[in-house]
């Protein structure tokens, strides 16, 4: 890849990494009841979109940057919100960025959200026991009582809402992506 192309690229990928932070800093929803401090933000829909762009490495490098501001000026979990963010979201955009890489079909795409999802959600059931009990010392049994009205459903529609706005509007940009690919910065 000519440097030039490089360049773009990075541009791009701070782009998408800068609309994720302003979703975290102005979309934020409770969406389960039994949780309310679980709160939506839309900031791996952007991140998804630059990971089916430019695959899962350029994925996890937007998810860091994006999991590292999100933790230090839009959150109080600091290290640990970084940690459960980039971990958590990190399996939904590998899973989706390399199985629609293989053959850049959309319907791989699709699978790879899904899987990504369900991985997501159970890699955050031993993470909050890891972190919720032991850095945080909420007791165990407060835990269980929220696993599953609570974080368990969370996670599924997080990580589902986050994959179905990516993939329309991937699906919407195919296109234009389709017809712009060298100012796009790809080959």
């Amino acid at each position: 890849m000519k440097q030039s192309s490089k360049t773009i690229r990075l541009a791009q990928m701070a782009m998408l990494a800068a609309i994720s932070v302003i979703l975290v800093a102005f979309v934020r929803i409770p969406l389960v009841p039994a949780a309310p401090f679980l709160v939506y933000d839309m900031a791996d829909a952007p991140v998804l979109i630059g990971t089916l762009l430019f695959g899962p490495v350029p994925g996890m490098t937007i998810l860091l940057v994006v999991s590292v501001i999100q933790a230090f000026l839009f959150s109080s979990d600091g290290w640990v919100g970084l940690l459960m963010h980039f971990v958590a979201s990190g399996a939904l955009v590998v899973l989706t960025g390399w199985l629609y890489h293989r053959k850049k079909r959309m319907k791989d795409a699709v699978v790879g959200m899904a899987l990504g999802t369900l991985a997501m959600t159970l890699i955050m059931i031993p993470m909050n026991y890891i972190f919720t009990v032991h850095v945080y010392g909420t007791p165990k049994d407060v835990v269980d009582a929220i696993m599953l009205p609570g974080i368990i459903p969370f996670n599924l529609i997080k990580g589902g809402a986050n994959s179905l706005l990516a993939g329309i509007l991937f699906k919407l940009l195919s296109p234009f992506v389709n017809r712009h690919k060298t100012m796009l910065g790809q080959p």
